[in-house]
């Protein structure tokens, strides 16, 4: 009777661990305010759900990393070793961002697990909630390096009905065919179930879903040698990520500037045993106009090094020469990539206030890639000096190749001589070799005091934390494409598209300042007098609504000095923000913003699609009593001519409603002194 009792209690005891077991092996993650829950199922596959306000939005999806030839997969039947729960609450002081102060409250929850066999070490996942959205990574601390073959990422809408707001990826064509993985990373916005998206199309992150009023844009941050996510739709509500394959033959192309990949391994990344890779971001939102003032890609971002010097990093305006073919008028030299064009260009500077001038393709010898060859009409030391004089600084762009075959000598050079940066061009690519590539600019540009502009280059992924003097990125469908695109393209409405999903993940190198401005009917391309779409107040407001800590002006010095009311506003907003906030908006639609200037002042900007709109604004949030405003609005005839705008200065009352009108296109500008 005795054995038969210890059996039972053996039994007992095996059955209440067993169950313990399996209890242990589901875990729930929250924010410190209770909006954001993660919760995480360990079993045969590691999957997790996200709730929003107590609400199912995402899950249940899976996450994997697939090792070697296929046959180490970690997340697969996954022995937990240990947990750990932490809160935390940091504030950021960010050295050039759109906000002096970033508060970061989390609840991190983080499991470590025992490599599968045949692979010695550990490996974590590691899971985020913030308020304003969710964040998981895998960690690895593995005895030995090791390839990746494929990662899975899932994310699943939990409303099968969800729309998205997405890009697709459009190829470049390679040995006689589309290819995906080589692409600009400059495409429009197109509204699609994600059952109905061509299974075949790679997605552009950031991507956003929208179900049940919950808007949820999904991408990536602190991505360090790694290959970029996009996205591709599978069956009737998922999405999955996918990865460029690691580069293993390499062509040169344009002119020695480009290069194309011929033929990649069967393996996404090549890792150190102990690697971090990037953070899979979940932005939520309950209202569309929150996804303008994100900060959450910034926050998961790695901290700059706090024993470097980077007070030398400087924001601010950029006169451009190639967006205007150097169409400069008025003067008795002929104007093109030469000494007395340049000099014009910094004279302008100079007198405006602007930071910058920057020498684009065409100042180094066409098709050498050598950026040690510079043209015979262009004097590199005078300009230097003579740019130094008047407080300018010069800008360099360079091709990818060019800049990566001698990158270090380059910088030590062109540092020593003056010039203040680089705007690195046409890497076209996010496999882990182009991503190696864009961290390197970065790290050696600190290392000789440059500024680095990545234009050819995909979405950020908070860098300009890590790096401030990374202080810019293309990755949009810019005002450049006003120079080649169809007569029936539509640049106004992406502007109040891409600000909602594009500018989550950071700043955008979209190059505005038209001066000539079209109407819809009106407007046509061409390269070298071109015009924006849409009316001058516009390209006004885009200086307070996009994000470019360093900030082109895109149009030719003669323009800009015939509009001197229009020009002393651009050249004077800033580009750097101590607050910025969302006042209204719907993606598509319209958008209205206010930014917080160091000294007090206050700028709102205002864009519409080409519905003529009437916008409310409640200034209360700024405070009370009169206030002397700056107006520049749209003309009353700026429907038909559209550079006509009105300049005013009133005083008014900024806790009494204001309303202003908008044209079809159109936009405006405050100036709301402290």
């Amino acid at each position: 009777m005795k054995k038969t009792i210890c059996i039972l209690a053996v039994l007992l005891a095996a059955c209440v661990m067993a169950a313990e077991a399996r209890t242990d092996r589901k875990y729930a993650l929250s924010d410190p305010e209770g909006v954001n829950t993660v919760k995480v199922s360990v079993d045969t596959d590691i999957t997790y759900t996200v709730e929003h306000r107590g609400r199912q939005v995402l899950g249940p999806q899976r996450i994997a990393l697939e090792l070697g030839d296929g046959s180490v997969v970690l997340g697969r039947d996954a022995r937990v070793t240990a947990k750990e729960y932490r809160t935390a609450s940091e504030t950021i002081k960010p050295q050039v961002y759109k906000r002096s102060e970033v508060k970061a409250d989390y609840g991190e929850l983080t499991l470590r697990c025992k490599a599968p066999a045949g692979c010695k070490g550990t490996y974590s996942i590691v899971w985020r909630a913030y308020p304003d959205g969710v964040a998981y990574r895998i960690v690895t601390d593995l005895a030995e390096n090791y390839t990746v073959r494929s990662e899975l990422a899932e994310f699943i809408p939990a409303d099968p009905e969800a729309q998205m707001v997405v890009a697709p990826i459009k190829g470049r064509t390679i040995l006689g065919e589309e290819n995906q993985w080589h692409t600009n990373f400059q495409n429009t916005y197109k509204h699609s179930a994600i059952g109905q998206w061509p299974k075949d199309r790679q997605i552009m992150l950031p991507a956003l879903v929208q179900e049940g009023g919950v808007s949820l844009c999904i991408t990536e941050a602190d991505l360090f040698s790694y290959p970029g996510m996009r996205m591709l739709a599978e069956g009737t509500s998922t999405l999955r990520g996918v990865f460029a394959a690691y580069p293993k033959e390499v062509a040169v192309t344009t002119r020695g500037l480009k290069e194309e990949v011929r033929a990649r391994e069967d393996y996404i990344a090549k890792m150190q045993g102990r690697s971090e890779l990037p953070w899979r971001v979940i932005q939520i939102a309950d209202s569309e106009t929150e996804l303008l003032e994100s900060d959450l890609v910034y926050k998961l971002a790695k901290p700059a090094d706090p024993a470097q010097d980077w007070s030398w990093v400087k924001p601010g305006k950029v006169a451009w020469d190639w967006w205007n073919d150097w169409n400069i008028y008025g003067v008795d030299f002929r104007a093109g990539i030469n000494t007395d064009t340049y000099k014009y260009y910094i004279d302008f500077a100079s007198q405006q206030g602007i930071e910058y001038v920057i020498l684009d393709e065409g100042w180094a010898v066409p098709g050498e890639a050598d950026l040690f060859k510079i043209v015979p009409e262009i004097d590199l030391e005078q300009l230097i000096s003579y740019a130094a004089e008047r407080n300018v600084g010069l800008i360099l762009w360079a091709g990818y190749r060019a800049f990566d075959r001698d990158m270090e000598r380059v910088c030590a050079h062109y540092s020593k001589m003056g010039i203040k940066g680089f705007k690195v061009d046409f890497m076209d690519r996010d496999d882990q070799q182009m991503v190696d590539f864009n961290t390197r600019c970065a790290e050696m540009g600190a290392k000789y005091k440059l500024l680095i502009d990545l234009h050819g280059m995909y979405k950020p992924t908070g860098q300009q934390r890590t790096w401030p003097n990374n202080i810019n990125f293309e990755g949009v469908y810019g005002l450049e494409e006003v120079k080649w695109e169809e007569p029936d393209f539509d640049m106004v409405t992406y502007d109040v598209t891409f600000p909602f999903i594009r500018q989550v993940a950071g700043p955008a190198d979209y190059t505005q300042g038209a001066m000539r401005n079209a109407t819809r009917e009106n407007y046509r391309s061409t390269n070298s007098e071109p015009m924006s779409q849409g009316t001058r107040c516009r390209q006004l407001a885009e200086y307070i609504i996009f994000d470019a800590p360093l900030s082109m002006l895109c149009d030719n010095p003669s323009n800009y000095l015939r509009e001197p009311e229009c020009t002393h506003f651009i050249a004077t907003v800033p580009t750097v923000w101590a607050q910025t906030k969302a006042l209204s908006g719907n993606i598509g639609e319209y958008i209205v913003m206010a930014r917080k200037a160091k000294d007090g002042t206050w700028y709102v900007g205002g864009l519409t699609n080409w519905d003529p709109r009437e916008v409310t604004l409640d200034l209360s949030f700024i405070g009370s009593g009169t206030r002397q405003i700056e107006l520049f609005c749209d003309g009353v005839n700026a429907d038909r001519a559209a550079r006509d705008y009105k300049h005013t200065s009133i005083k008014a009352h900024v806790d009494q409603p204001i309303n202003i009108n908008m044209a079809p296109g159109g936009g405006f500008v405050m100036k709301i002194l402290p």
